[in-house]
């Protein structure tokens, strides 16, 4: 197949743990080149956000990315892009006029109306992914809530058009229904992890010694919906344990992070100040071993589209105690991988904490299962069967109109 892979905002080639730089990142990159690798041919499409980028960049495994002009050759927040979809759309339309891919899988909402534009001429289908759905965002976040105001309705308008929704955990499935999209429309495959990478047992330099008995770990983009406030209240209540957060801007810059002051504030107000260690960016190829050096992982947003790092730490035999929603609710087996507790509410978390760190046969199995259950359902080879599923099915099942036939 010739799968054209949009992601507006979210490039296969950045580099992690800023605001707009996490998991959908990861997820394009590692689909693609699984992809690739099985034969097919996948172009990336992203927008050029340097004027220095090449235009196409090769990634491992033969895919490419190809960088669209659409908006200032600049960094610029992905909820201030809508005005630049016009033209992302109109690149998309002069380059599939030039070489038509079989089917357009569109990664958020913005990739979704560009990808629409540009595959509507040719009558290409399109399978679209939204990663994170607005009427959840605006639930939870309120005011806070920086999408335009017109991301609900369009979201609407485009899971009524596509060919397929490739929802990435169950939970979607029922936000997706709640505004009317029947589950008969919706196909589900998780989000993945790198096992080899990933994996129990990996040391290396680098890794801070601990300054506590106990090691709770929470990693990921250093943004206010990821809660990691809630573990540092729950710190309060554990004792003989240090909370170390990785992710978010370079260690040297972050007593200018609105986050990660807004969050040692909160350490000193609470009396966990020496107890709460912040990295800042980890090199990726230093995680497996900052993750496998913790007792406990720590994941506690108030939402959570899918969520990445309750696979990673499983994928590294470390137990998680995460909050009960969206993704982690089928990534995390509670009782079997870790425990799900409820959001907002660190007296849950502190107690899920405290009988874990009590019970070391308890953590060592929660482990052993937790590899075990990644090996089985989320290694990215898993994760392409049912994206190549869903290529194919909605290939076969697609009428080319006559007039681009």
């Amino acid at each position: 197949m010739r799968i054209a892979m949009v992601s507006e905002h979210a490039s296969p080639l950045a580099a992690l743990g800023g605001v707009d730089a996490g998991g959908q990142n990861v997820y394009v990159a590692r689909l693609s080149e699984e992809l690739a690798r099985r034969g097919h041919h996948v172009t990336v499409y992203t927008r050029r956000d340097t004027v220095t980028l090449p235009d196409r960049v090769p990634l491992p495994g033969g895919a490419v990315v190809e960088h669209v002009p659409a908006g200032p050759p600049e960094t610029v927040p992905k909820d201030e892009l809508l005005p630049h979809m016009a033209a992302f759309g109109a690149h998309l339309t002069r380059a599939w006029g030039r070489d038509r891919p079989d089917v357009v899988h569109a990664h958020f909402w913005m990739s979704g109306m560009a990808s629409q534009v540009g595959a509507r001429p040719y009558g290409i289908p399109v399978v679209q992914t939204f990663h994170a759905l607005g009427t959840v965002k605006r639930r939870h976040q309120g005011w806070r809530d920086t999408s335009p105001p017109a991301r609900i309705g369009i979201e609407r308008q485009l899971a009524g058009t596509c060919e397929r929704i490739l929802a990435t955990c169950s939970d979607e499935v029922a936000e997706l229904a709640a505004t009317g999209v029947p589950a008969r429309r919706v196909s589900v495959v998780p989000c993945g992890v790198d096992a080899g990478h990933f994996r129990p047992g990996v040391t290396g330099p680098g890794i801070p010694p601990r300054r506590a008995r106990h090691r709770l770990l929470a990693c990921g983009r250093l943004v206010r919906r990821k809660g990691y406030d809630l573990a540092v209240r729950a710190l309060a209540r554990v004792p003989d344990a240090e909370l170390v957060l990785a992710g978010g801007p370079a260690a040297g810059r972050l007593d200018r992070d609105p986050e990660a002051r807004r969050l040692w504030h909160l350490a000193h107000r609470t009396g966990v100040a020496d107890r709460v260690r912040m990295l800042g960016a980890v090199d990726p190829a230093a995680m497996p071993a900052l993750i496998g050096s913790a007792d406990l992982v720590l994941c506690t947003p108030a939402y959570e589209p899918f969520g990445i790092v309750p696979l990673e730490a499983m994928a590294c035999g470390v137990p998680v105690v995460a909050t009960d929603v969206g993704g982690h609710r089928d990534s995390v087996a509670d009782g079997t991988t870790g425990r799900l507790v409820t959001p907002g509410d660190p007296d849950a978390v502190a107690t899920a904490v405290r009988d874990l760190l009590a019970d070391d046969d308890t953590r060592r199995a929660y482990g052993a299962a937790g590899r075990a259950r990644v090996l089985d359902h989320y290694t990215w080879q898993r994760v392409a069967d049912g994206v190549e599923r869903v290529h194919r099915q909605v290939l076969a099942a697609h009428t080319i109109p006559k007039e681009v036939a």
